[in-house]
């Protein structure tokens, strides 16, 4: 296993050692803006537990989610479906900070509320088709600093990174298809988390 700790950080190197593409900005806010967006999305995000229907049965996650976007956009994920909220004025100045230091373009967010280190995620990718494929997903974070892993398909090789507080992460081209990524839970971390993955999802084509 590869661990990327305390590493002189390049924005254009990639981590990942084949099939796909993911590159570490480091911290792209200084702490006090970090600080101040951290308690602007705790208070101002219409938060809601995340469901999630697993063989027949509907399981409510501590973990909170929310979701928005350009649009009402559907999301469906784990056999459920959000439609996206309109932007609040600090996920506009977030998704163009972005977009500025990604290069790329997004049209919505999801975003994740770890209450402390005992809320995770689970190995996964987004591979969900409402997506664009091999397209850009931009994941900023605040709060705790958590270990974030990606783990190949067929190899099982993992990569693992530490996420600081007001930092940036972009996953593109083939990651999704060939490598799955999680948070890992811990019991260290009593403070929360909370992270903006920007998207793109496909728009209706209008014949």
């Amino acid at each position: 296993m590869m661990e990327l700790f305390d590493q002189p950080i390049d924005p254009h190197r990639n981590w990942l050692p084949y099939d796909g593409t993911v590159h570490y900005h480091g911290k792209v806010l200084s702490s006090e803006q970090a600080d101040f967006y951290l308690n602007r999305l705790l208070a101002s995000i219409e938060w809601r537990n995340d469901e999630a229907i697993i063989f027949g049965r509907k399981i409510i996650t501590k973990r909170k989610v929310a979701w928005y976007g350009d649009r009402p956009y559907e999301y469906t994920y784990s056999n459920t479906t959000k439609h996206a909220l309109p932007w609040t004025e600090e996920l506009v100045t977030l998704k163009q900070l972005a977009e500025k230091e990604s290069g790329e373009t997004y049209n919505s967010c999801l975003l994740n509320l770890y209450h402390d280190g005992k809320e995770g995620m689970a190995w996964h990718s987004d591979g969900e088709t409402d997506l664009k494929k091999n397209g850009a997903i931009a994941s900023l974070s605040f709060g705790a600093e958590r270990k974030f892993a990606f783990k190949h398909k067929q190899t099982g090789e993992k990569v693992t990174l530490r996420l600081e507080h007001g930092s940036m992460l972009v996953m593109k081209d083939t990651t999704q298809t060939y490598w799955l990524h999680r948070l890992p839970p811990t019991t260290k971390i009593s403070h929360p988390r909370v992270n903006l993955t920007f998207r793109t999802i496909l728009e209706p084509i209008v014949a």
